[in-house]
């Protein structure tokens, strides 16, 4: 179906809107893959917060251009399907996890802070833990020391209420015997 020149301005627009929201974009491509394939693409992306649109090249190369994306332009050929994210691996991670499952889907490129990224790139953005993986691995590193603390804490209360009957008696045998 062709797009009059509206369609395509507002296309354009909303596209340049989530760019501008962007860390990252990874495009792929999707010859041959089954609808049903695509739907469950779209919802793990959507789940994830990634923004996932098959496009017009003409399109995708006008909305990221003059943008710190504008050096993906020339990977844009062919049967694309764009994944664009404010989150920096969360493009990267989606489309390359369902790369494993589905052999249709063949990352070509990425971009992120204004560097291309080759296909191999991509997929070692897409090995990085997650936002907020990161930061519950950080939370568990800074608790460690301060749960380590009371644990000792609780064995030496633990220790000391263990020992106190036998101080006790010793204390009291301790008067009679001078």
């Amino acid at each position: 179906m062709s797009l009059n020149l509206d369609d395509k301005k507002a296309v354009v627009a909303e596209i340049s809107a989530e760019v501008a929201k962007a860390q990252t974009i990874v495009v792929a491509e999707y010859r041959g893959i089954q609808v049903s394939a695509m739907t469950k693409l779209r919802a793990e992306a959507r789940k994830q917060g990634v923004y996932l649109r098959v496009l017009k090249n003409t399109l995708a190369r006008r909305a990221v251009q003059d943008t710190s994306f504008a050096g993906l332009g020339e990977h844009m050929v062919g049967p694309l399907v764009y994944g664009i994210s404010a989150d920096p691996v969360a493009a990267a991670k989606v489309l390359a996890d369902f790369a494993k499952l589905n052999d249709k889907i063949v990352i070509k490129a990425g971009s992120y802070e204004g560097k291309v990224l080759s296909a191999a790139e991509v997929g070692q953005l897409a090995s990085i833990p997650s936002r907020d993986v990161l930061l519950a691995m950080l939370l568990g590193v800074m608790q460690a020391p301060v749960s380590a603390f009371a644990r000792g804490l609780a064995a030496l209360a633990a220790k000391k209420s263990e020992g106190a009957p036998a101080e006790a008696a010793a204390v009291e045998a301790a008067p009679e015997a001078a």
